[in-house]
């Protein structure tokens, strides 16, 4: 039996992952600008395919499957962890972020945080039409903030202790740090966008009356500007949200290899032989 070695350089594989994925992120944002929002083509099947704001396109995959890789890697690190004998709360930590974040890739793909969000809005208009009070009545925005962003933000927070804790290189907590901020921000936009447009918050209906900007628009894309700022205000947020995530995968690929070291695996087939 040979045995042969295969050595990877985890920070290049890594750095070269991190530019793959943006290098994608930045053209599917360019796709959604010139193929779908600039209508490029007529065929209304083909612009949905680049539609970086819808569930079904080449977008919504390619954030699917990077937060499921994301959720793999802290598996593989709560099993080394585990195996290595590592202290029970460590092993407990990277177990709670591993289904965290496999129901976030769950979530991405079945839009559970949107259709709980509606659901949440039509118990609360019912309340509202047998007259009790409803708390949508204060908050102006997208009802599923109100159910998960105080349970996402506490996660957040943990989170970033815990990998505070866990991480040995700044360099690391530092980008989890960024990465959590980038998703924040998103969330920031998601805000906006749910606003109705005579809001006074709502800056895209502020824009549109205070600047020229729907000449610029309508020559470009054909659409007023509060039209085509939404739009591109949700663009930008989905391509934020996978830009964390690439960074969050990054981070995880780095520190498993740096806990795997030297880690030899043996396969045995199904009649128990060597191989």
């Amino acid at each position: 039996m040979t045995t042969e070695t295969i050595i990877i350089d985890s920070r290049r594989a890594c750095w070269r992952l991190v530019i793959f994925c943006v290098a994608i992120e930045v053209a599917l944002l360019v796709l959604d600008a010139t193929i779908n929002y600039g209508r490029l083509t007529e065929l209304g099947m083909i612009r949905r395919l680049f539609n970086a704001t819808r569930e079904d396109g080449l977008a919504s995959w390619f954030g699917v499957t990077q937060v499921f890789m994301v959720a793999l890697t802290l598996w593989s690190i709560y099993a080394l962890a585990k195996f290595r004998g590592a202290p029970q709360r460590t092993v407990f930590g990277w177990m709670l972020l591993a289904l965290f974040f496999t129901y976030l890739a769950v979530d991405d793909g079945s839009m559970i945080h949107e259709r709980m969000g509606s659901a949440f809005e039509k118990i609360q208009e019912t309340r509202q039409e047998n007259g009790e009070g409803s708390i949508l009545e204060v908050f102006p925005s997208y009802a599923w903030q109100v159910v998960f962003m105080p349970v996402f933000a506490t996660i957040g927070v943990l989170m970033m202790r815990f990998l505070w804790r866990e991480l040995d290189a700044a360099s690391l907590r530092w980008a989890v740090f960024f990465a959590l901020g980038v998703l924040a921000f998103a969330v920031v936009l998601d805000f906006f966008e749910g606003l109705d447009p005579s809001h006074p918050f709502n800056v895209y209906a502020w824009v549109q009356r205070n600047t020229d900007l729907g000449t610029v628009t309508r020559e470009w894309f054909g659409r007023s500007t509060y039209k085509t700022l939404r739009h591109f205000s949700k663009s930008i947020e989905e391509v934020l949200e996978m830009l964390a995530m690439t960074v969050l995968w990054a981070v995880f690929l780095l520190h498993f290899t740096h806990m795997a070291g030297e880690l030899r695996i043996r396969f045995i087939n199904s009649l128990g032989s060597k191989v």
